[in-house]
């Protein structure tokens, strides 16, 4: 892999052309490779970066681009424009022929092949293959597998022809093909917005600029609504199930830059046709997309159905089995805790909320045990692997992931759904399901685990509602709670005092807007510093000389959490710092490099997407025991250890420092958290609440009074569109 920084002084756009070589590299997902090009009009070879699907070994290629150094291979031409051609000459098919890029033809049959048909070859394979059946070697079966081999390659070329004549990226080309293969062509052409819903990677600004290639007007039925989509989707990024549509025009006028009357008109048609949904509450039209319209509605109707359905305990006295639990283990609980010990064995769907320290944990134990004594199958869950790590220590019982409990299988695109075995047809085996972190879950993943219920089986929802909202739409056990409907207990009283107590004591002080008692040698510390460079060094020098004489391990004590990506205190910043100081280059330790980041043997990374193939998950933390030329090895625990490679890459990102929102599940034993004046759009209290209950025994915040006081203070938390409060208490 290569570096794209250019030389000073030699950033203007140079031309080379040549015929393809040979490939060097090339990604599976076909957004990078490496290829040697034989200069036409100058004398050698070079290599050649691009970022797209390669060309085909003896293309003639035009390319647009500049010289840039590599630490490791030198001089190389980083390609920004590709104009590819067929090869011409004699040399030229045979060297594509014997590269191997065509099924069935090895370098003796190329020889063979351009020997019988010379420059006539790669038409007869394409328009009369039935020839090919006159060279030695090739029978009527071979004969065909080479021309479908070619014709898909020959495709594949015309694919990348066509977006580049229409200035847009060939690096699309693979994915695009993959998708339509022989229609590909004709969906540019006429539906070029469909690929923002069908081709991964793709989205409307590109379909956009495909759009505008061929002709398509700015006010064009098929671009307003394929705006609408898009500014839908990006409003469920923002975490909204719903949007007025006064505001969804806005945005849409502001995206597509048309008239707003236009914009209403394809909104109407698109609402009567029933690809967007609609409902009026509170004087105002909102707009769903209809597979968010979808979720939301079918998780309402089946929590409701749950609280009507599930099967009734044989319990007369629940109080009754309470106290006898605990005269049993010895524990005295509160009256909230004893409430909702009782009430999961009267309710067929149960709430628990509550802080830290306020014995949620107990009294999950203590759900278990009398729901075991009842005879239920129990299956314990949470949204992710590190939550359900955490569970699992907590109850002494096997906890999954979501996504493991109902088997996914992958997921489409637009929707951010998975396809999961267990569904409403092929339902979970259980009698009753523990759910923790549930303020994490989106509406998407609880309509999927609510599908997958079966009739009768008792649900408890285990969370904080103080902590960060989910990262996708909606705002499930907040609405929940809001709606009154569905029986919950909120355990307020905090116990537990020792160790973590300075910890908990501050964290519910942030709760309830007041700023946090800290102290320079206890387990809760404010390090002042009004420069965000200077505080960064700080993190530096905590990590790797002071934390490290307090007997804790940088890379397995200590988490670094920051408010945002960029700037000096982000978390791209931290993560390149953090690495260089704990992970430094060393000529024993391999590397791989490329334009966004490096990664060395014993780095700490993370998975940033689900891969249900190696079964890892978004958010789950390892480290890189092994990098061979290939790939690299990633070990997430004692049990698993996954192998990537080189290409899949781009699923990591270094871990030294993550995000808030990342952190969410998980404990650590430190936790740092900067809080700059350069931070202060993401500065919350919901924010600096979820970073200090990360932590076990220690955590120290850096940086000014003033950010410190903003976060405590700003509890203006953005108001998230649902209505599935509404659909619970049946107010639509």
């Amino acid at each position: 892999m290569v570096t794209q920084d250019a030389l000073p002084g030699m950033e203007t756009a140079e031309e080379l052309e040549g015929v393809v070589d040979s490939i060097v590299f090339a990604s599976d997902d076909g957004r990078f490779s490496v290829f040697r090009l034989h200069l036409l009009k100058q004398h050698g070879r070079v290599n050649v970066t691009v970022n797209s699907v390669p060309p085909l070994v003896g293309q003639q290629v035009q390319l647009r681009g500049q010289w840039v150094v590599h630490p490791r291979f030198g001089d190389q031409f980083k390609a920004t424009g590709m104009k590819i051609a067929a090869p011409s000459s004699v040399e030229g098919i045979e060297r594509f022929l014997a590269s191997g890029v065509i099924e069935g033809v090895g370098p003796a049959m190329a020889q063979r092949l351009v020997a019988k048909f010379g420059a006539d070859t790669l038409d007869i394979i394409e328009k009369k293959p039935h020839l090919l059946e006159q060279v030695s070697g090739i029978g009527k079966k071979t004969a065909t597998k080479i021309a479908a081999s070619y014709r898909q390659q020959s495709e594949l070329r015309d694919i990348m022809l066509w977006l580049e004549e229409h200035g847009v990226s060939g690096s699309y080309a693979a994915r695009i093909f993959k998708q339509y293969s022989s229609f590909a062509i004709d969906v540019l052409e006429t539906h070029p917005y469909q690929l923002a819903q069908e081709v991964e990677g793709i989205g409307f600004l590109t379909a956009d600029a495909i759009a505008a290639s061929i002709g398509v007007e700015k006010n064009d039925a098929a671009r307003v609504a394929a705006g609408i989509d898009y500014a839908l989707q990006q409003i469920s990024l923002s975490g909204h199930c719903c949007i007025p549509d006064g505001a969804l025009v806005e945005k849409s006028v502001k995206l597509l830059q048309v008239d707003a009357e236009n914009v209403r008109k394809v909104l109407k048609k698109q609402l009567s046709l029933n690809r967007l949904a609609v409902e009026y509450m509170g004087g105002k039209n909102l707009i769903y997309p209809s597979w968010l319209y979808v979720a939301e509605k079918k998780t309402a109707e089946k929590l409701l159905y749950l609280q009507r359905a599930a099967e009734p305990l044989a319990v007369e006295e629940p109080f009754h089995l309470v106290e006898e639990w605990e005269r049993n283990t010895g524990m005295e609980l509160a009256g909230k805790q004893r409430e909702a010990m009782a009430s999961v064995l009267v309710h067929g769907i149960f709430v628990l909320t509550g802080g830290p320290g306020t014995g949620k944990t107990t009294v999950i134990r203590g759900m278990l045990e009398m729901l075991e004594a009842q005879g239920l199958e129990i299956l314990l869950g949470a949204p992710t692997g590190r939550a359900a790590k955490r569970l699992a220590e907590a109850t002494g019982r096997r906890a999954m992931t979501v996504h493991r409990l109902l088997e996914a299988q992958g997921g489409g695109q637009q929707d951010g759904g998975s396809v999961f075995a267990k569904d409403s047809e092929e339902q979970l085996e259980a009698d009753a399901i523990i759910l923790d972190e549930v303020s994490m879950m989106d509406i998407v993943l609880m309509q999927h685990f609510l599908e997958a219920v079966p009739d009768g089986c008792h649900v408890i929802l285990v969370g904080d509602v103080d902590q960060l909202p989910a990262v996708g739409p909606g705002s499930v056990l907040k609405d929940i709670l809001r709606s009154r409907v569905i029986p919950s207990v909120c355990l307020t009283e905090v116990f537990r005092q020792d160790g973590a107590g300075t910890i908990v004591l501050n964290a519910h002080a942030i709760n309830g807007g007041r700023l946090p008692r800290c102290s320079p040698q206890g387990d809760f510390r404010f390090l002042e510093n009004n420069d965000s460079a200077r505080t960064a060094d700080m993190i530096v020098e905590l990590c790797t000389s002071v934390l490290p004489r307090m007997g804790f391990s940088p890379l397995s004590d200590v988490q670094v959490l920051s408010p945002m990506h960029r700037q000096d205190c982000g978390v791209d910043s931290l993560n390149r710092r953090l690495q260089a100081a704990l992970n430094p280059r060393s000529p024993e330790k391999p590397e791989f490099v490329n334009s966004v980041q490096v990664f060395r043997l014993g780095d700490k990374v993370m998975q940033t997407r689900n891969n249900y193939t190696k079964q890892v998950f978004n958010g789950d933390i390892g480290f890189i025991t092994a990098m061979e030329e290939d790939h690299v090895t990633v070990r997430y625990s004692e049990e698993q250890a996954v192998d990537y490679e080189r290409s899949e890459l781009v699923e990591l990102q270094l871990a030294y420092a993550m995000s808030v929102h990342k952190s969410q599940g998980s404990e650590y034993p430190v936790v740092l958290l900067p809080l700059v004046p350069g931070h202060h759009i993401m500065l919350q209290r919901n924010l600096l609440y979820t970073a200090v209950t990360r932590a076990k025994k220690l955590v120290i915040l850096l940086g000014s009074r003033a950010a410190l006081h903003t976060a405590v203070m700003n509890d203006r938390t953005r108001k998230r569109y649902t209505l599935l409060a509404e659909r619970l208490a049946q107010e639509i």
